[in-house]
């Protein structure tokens, strides 16, 4: 069950992501809303980690969730915001995955 719960907790680490690529480009009443949706996400994401912890290893679950973080906010770059998907980038950006389910598969 903790698995998953950090599952959520890294999707809520690319929720406060993708709400500060959206406030940078936006202005006035709608970038604080998008500075708002930040610090909501933040503090979901932190609140489900520390859950996850309290059964999990420290390292694994941190290394999982930041992890999660990470290709989540690769590929929001790529899907949402244009940024270019690259041979290198989709490389690195698989063999993280491969480290994410290797640890998750080591791991007590």
């Amino acid at each position: 069950m903790n698995w998953i719960v950090l599952i959520f907790a890294g999707l809520f680490e690319v929720a406060f992501a993708f709400c500060l690529g959206k406030a940078k480009g936006s202005a006035g009443n709608e970038m604080y809303l998008w500075y708002t949706g930040f610090i909501l996400a933040l503090f979901i994401s932190m609140s489900l980690l520390i859950k996850a912890t309290q059964s999990l290893p420290i390292g694994t679950a941190y290394a999982v969730w930041t992890g999660i973080g990470a290709v989540g906010t690769v590929l929001v770059g790529i899907l949402v915001f244009k940024e270019p998907a690259t041979f290198w980038r989709i490389l690195f950006l698989s063999s993280l995955v491969g480290s994410i389910i290797g640890l998750k598969v080591v791991s007590n």
